[in-house]
């Protein structure tokens, strides 16, 4: 897995980096080969609305399937980094059920739309 990250409207630390490098293998290291590339964005959202500004996008390529992306904003860098991956983590494990499944025949629409067709 390769894991690609950037940051816009502040510094991005050593430090920083291997924060989210060791928050992302946490989440979904162990479905490293499965993965294509992972991105990081990191961003401040300006909105004088809003206390939380410090944005945390995750991106991440599937071979053969949708990219996920999940984004998460927090008054604290390190806490959006923290919701967003552990959803990214949920995310990469159904989505990999769910490619398993189609790959095997055993995806549920799949299998509903064969067995209507052939009773007709």
């Amino acid at each position: 897995m390769h894991i690609h990250i950037q940051a816009h409207d502040f510094a991005l630390t050593h430090s920083l980096r291997q924060y989210i490098e060791r928050r992302l293998q946490f989440a979904f290291g162990w479905a490293d080969d499965q993965l294509r590339q992972v991105s990081v964005q990191l961003f401040d959202e300006n909105r004088a609305y809003r206390k939380e500004n410090k944005c945390c996008r995750i991106r991440i390529e599937f071979p053969g399937a949708e990219d996920i992306v999940i984004e998460d904003t927090e008054a604290d860098v390190c806490i959006a980094i923290d919701r967003a991956a552990s959803r990214a983590g949920r995310s990469v494990a159904h989505g990999l059920d769910r490619l398993r499944e189609y790959r095997h025949g055993t995806f549920p629409e799949v299998t509903r739309m064969a067995s209507r067709h052939a009773t007709h």
